[in-house]
C-alpha cells in the first residue's frame, strides 16, 4: 500500500532516480507541507541513495535556527513571502550536504489567510548547489488543506526535477 496519489509517487520515483544516478542528494524545507515532500521521497525503497535530510519548519523561530533565516526578513515580508522561501533553500543547502534543495512556505487553510496573502498562497523555491535559486508564488486557492499541501509537494518534486535539468545543461 503506498500512501500517495500514483503521480506523485511516480515524480519521487524519477527524482530519486535521476539523482542517484548523478550522485545527487536532496534537502527539503518544509513549512506548510510539515514534512509531506520528505515523506514522498522517502516512501520509495532506496530512497537513502538521494535523500539527504529535511528540515521542518513550522515556525519562525525554527526557520531562523535551523535554515538561518534573518529576523529582518521575517519581520518585514513574513513567513509566507518569495524572501522567506529563498532564505530557507539556500540555509537548506548551507546546513546540508545536499546538490539540491527545495523549500515550501505558504498558508494551507482552512484559516490563516488575508486579502493580500490569502489561502492556497505558497511560495517555492528550489536551487543547487553553486548555481541558480528558482522561485514560484503558487496561489492555489482554498481547496482544502489537504489538497493544497498535495498541490504544494507536486509544484516542490517539479522544481526539484527542473534543477536537475538546469544544472545538467551544457554551459
Amino acid at each position: 500500500m503506498t500512501l500517495w496519489p500514483d503521480d506523485i509517487r511516480q515524480s519521487a520515483e524519477r527524482l530519486l532516480e535521476r539523482c542517484a544516478g548523478r550522485g545527487w542528494t536532496i534537502a527539503t524545507a518544509e513549512s506548510c507541507t510539515g514534512g509531506l515532500i520528505a515523506g514522498a521521497l522517502t516512501e520509495i525503497p532506496g530512497s537513502s541513495r538521494a535523500v539527504d535530510r529535511g528540515f521542518v519548519t513550522y515556525s519562525n523561530r525554527a526557520k531562523a535556527d535551523m535554515l538561518g533565516v534573518t529576523t529582518a526578513t521575517l519581520e518585514a515580508f513574513g513567513a509566507v513571502s518569495r524572501e522567506t522561501a529563498l532564505e530557507m533553500v539556500r540555509g537548506a543547502l548551507a546546513r546540508s550536504d545536499a546538490d539540491i534543495a527545495v523549500a515550501v512556505t505558504g498558508i494551507a487553510g482552512p484559516g490563516g489567510g488575508s486579502e493580500e496573502k490569502p489561502v492556497g498562497l505558497v511560495h517555492i523555491a528550489a536551487a543547487w548547489r553553486g548555481g541558480a535559486v528558482l522561485h514560484r508564488a503558487m496561489r492555489y486557492g482554498d481547496i482544502g488543506r489537504d489538497q493544497v499541501r498535495l498541490a504544494t509537494v507536486r509544484t516542490a518534486l517539479d522544481m526539484l526535477d527542473q534543477c536537475v535539468d538546469q544544472a545538467s545543461a551544457p554551459v
